[in-house]
């Protein structure tokens, strides 16, 4: 008996050893013991675990690697969206983004920016729950990501217990941070590639962001990847009892045992950023990491509340970007496109160029106020280069190389579309056409609504709405619910079998959630993140349209602008008659009950055993337990060996965590009615 109370000791003791050892190599650089003795301190662990398997622990340095190929990725919702950051490429638009902010917030009794390195990898959020690593999950849309625990656990970096002080008594602690390649490791494995006659990867981002996806973590585990925690959540307790600015966070996180990129710097001012991003510039070269740009962050997390967020960025943050490639070609013509918001955006048309690695002919000019800026003429030769090594965009006119015959541009005083006076408000920078029947941004907003994101209705490309558009066909979205075989075979390669497929899709579209259907009305400012945000708080179209712009703006994430459009675009008599239409062709203009029935008149689930753990979509746990009952399984509460699936919904508990480590296969809501269909 003492002998058995003694090994059960050792094995707590041994988790704790071996995790000290792990943080002192992976994350402190400063080895506490020879490997020799680690090995052997880990072969004791093992054998004890062997002896007490009841007593394995997902924490326990010997879960690291999974032994079972995962079969799939489980989607799942972030309790926090992780937004993206906007883009600042160079001091002078790092200065127009402070005066911004400090505009919304005027009095403002200290300031102090947080500067930190812009590591280039792949987003990753981490949740703990009473000091344990439960889920690993990718930044995905920003809404929705994938769950890559059992990958994640095999990130020496990245601790499976929290190494803080009182960790077991924070209910749910959030950590966000990169996963990255570092170089020497990335140089291997392209070798190691290359002698294999396997394709290399063209970066270290792209390893990483391909590597994190293996269903095999063991693979995973050899890519030797790395990670620096940047984002700290707590729930549970007072945060502010915690930390009250970022730099303290990021201290906390490097006690709780997280890697942290230590080259960040704490800035009083902007001229303190300014020599940080202007030192980095060539320092970043001897990194052994890849690094973009730096990321400033207003450090007082009261000021980050008082500002929120845009629909797409927090306000409080900016990534000052280091210059992208760049190249030198010629504009041969300058054209003006028609967007769905009747913004008016001049494209410079250029001779085409390579650039990081893919041929760019044509670049936005963005508005008049950049053409008046730049001086730009059709025959100038220009130098173009990537913004954010996506969007190409010209960054300067070499006008000793102008010819002698070139006029300066002017913008259109009519739409170049529907022949309409265009207008530019006071105070922006935009030219927009104002006629609402106007054939551009009529197919803006069809193409906006058939989008991936948004309807998602397949078979509907550009090309088939201009012909809609242009045959008269369609004077609005709702227009495509009434079309119909016969209208549809009189387009350009469009026969009978590919028109019905067509108004199938478009059927098909009407069982898109409420969050889609409000992204598609293309509202200015509100993009697929604060739809979701919108029809959380507002279930229904009617509440949404009721709603006071004070009410809309206090939702976490939303501000007053997207609060004002909002508020706006319900007001208009045009908008209230397009909702009555979409709720005519029945679309879910609601967050729509659960579904009580799924037919099925198959036992093809006979003999199978699952459990339920999270939230689902649509259904009931209960509802859930009947389908699956009806077909033949069998659903219990605890998850064993015996278990054949997990039926994992949102905010996925313990069973999620046992389940992985039984290598018990994972499904969602989605995949359940799939073989309840089949």
């Amino acid at each position: 008996m003492m002998e058995i109370q003694w090994e059960i000791k050792r094995i707590e003791e041994l988790r704790q050893l071996l995790q000290q050892a792990s943080y002192a190599y992976y994350v402190l650089d400063a080895p506490i013991m020879e490997d020799a003795v680690y090995d052997q301190l880990y072969r004791e662990l093992q054998e004890l675990e062997t002896k007490y398997s009841e007593l394995i622990t997902l924490d326990s340095p010997t879960q690291r690697v999974g032994e079972k190929p995962a079969t799939h990725f489980t989607s799942v919702r972030h309790n926090i969206p992780l937004y993206s950051l906007e883009n600042a490429f160079n001091i002078d638009e790092l200065q127009t983004w402070d005066q911004r902010w400090r505009r919304q917030v005027p009095k403002v009794d200290q300031v102090e920016y947080v500067a930190e390195l812009k590591i280039d990898g792949s987003a990753l959020a981490l949740t703990y729950e009473n000091g344990s690593l439960v889920r690993g999950v990718t930044r995905g849309d920003g809404v929705v990501g994938e769950d890559i625990t059992q990958n994640v656990r095999t990130i020496r970096s990245i601790p499976l217990r929290l190494n803080f002080a009182g960790s077991k008594s924070l209910q749910k602690v959030e950590v966000r941070g990169e996963v990255f390649l570092p170089l020497e490791m990335f140089k291997q494995i392209n070798i190691e590639r290359q002698k294999a006659g396997e394709n290399l990867f063209a970066n270290p981002r792209n390893a990483a962001a391909g590597t994190l996806r293996q269903l095999d973590s063991r693979v995973v585990a050899r890519r030797g990847l790395d990670f620096f925690a940047y984002t700290l959540h707590i729930s549970g307790m007072d945060d502010a009892s915690i930390a009250n600015t970022q730099w303290e966070a990021l201290e906390l996180l490097a006690k709780m045992g997280f890697s942290v990129d230590p080259n960040h710097k704490l800035c009083r001012s902007m001229a303190e950023v300014a020599e940080y991003y202007q030192y980095w510039d060539t320092q970043r070269l001897n990194l052994p990491y890849m690094t973009d740009g730096v990321v400033v962050k207003l450090n007082y997390f009261k000021l980050q509340e008082q500002l929120g967020f845009t629909q797409k960025f927090p306000r409080w943050a900016v990534a000052l970007k280091y210059p992208a490639e760049e190249a030198p070609t010629r504009v041969e013509n300058i054209s003006v496109n028609v967007g769905r918001t009747g913004a008016l955006t001049p494209l410079a048309e250029m001779r085409p160029v390579q650039l990081a690695g893919t041929t760019v002919s044509r670049a936005t000019l963005h508005n008049s106020d950049r053409i008046v800026q730049l001086d730009i003429r059709i025959g100038d030769t220009v130098i173009v280069r990537k913004a954010g090594e996506i969007i190409p965009e010209v960054v300067r006119v070499l006008k000793e190389l102008r010819p002698d015959d070139t006029q300066p541009f002017e913008m259109p005083t009519n739409c170049p579309v529907c022949a309409q006076p265009v207008v530019r408000e006071s105070g922006e920078a935009v030219t927009r056409c104002v006629n609402a029947s106007c054939p551009a941004i009529l197919k803006g907003e069809i193409e906006h609504w058939v989008s991936r994101d948004a309807l998602d209705i397949k078979g509907m490309g550009e090309k088939l709405v201009h012909q809609l558009v242009d045959r008269g066909l369609v004077y609005s979205v709702a227009d495509l619910y009434d079309l119909t075989v016969e209208e549809l075979c009189g387009l350009e390669r469009m026969g009978q079998k590919s028109a019905q497929k067509l108004i199938d899709a478009v059927a098909q579209s009407k069982n898109q959630p409420w969050s889609r259907v409000l992204y598609g009305l293309g509202i200015r400012h509100v993009g697929n993140v604060n739809a979701e945000l919108l029809t959380q708080k507002y279930p229904t179209v009617q509440q949404l349209a009721a709603a006071k712009q004070s009410d809309i703006a206090g939702i976490y994430g939303i501000g007053a602008e997207i609060a004002q459009s909002v508020y706006q675009w319900f007001r208009i008599g045009a908008n209230q008659l397009l909702i009555e239409r979409l709720k005519n062709a029945e679309l879910q203009l609601a967050v729509t009950e659960p579904r009580t029935t799924v037919s099925t008149g198959n036992q093809n689930l006979t003999g199978k055993t699952f459990v339920v753990t999270g939230t689902l979509p649509t259904l009931s746990r209960d509802e859930a337990k009947k389908l699956i009952e009806n077909a033949g399984g069998k659903v219990t509460n605890s998850v064993s060996k015996k278990t054949d699936y997990l039926l994992v919904g949102e905010d996925a508990g313990s069973k999620l965590a046992k389940a992985e480590a039984l290598g018990i296969t994972q499904l969602s809501e989605a995949l359940l009615l799939q073989m309840l269909a089949n």
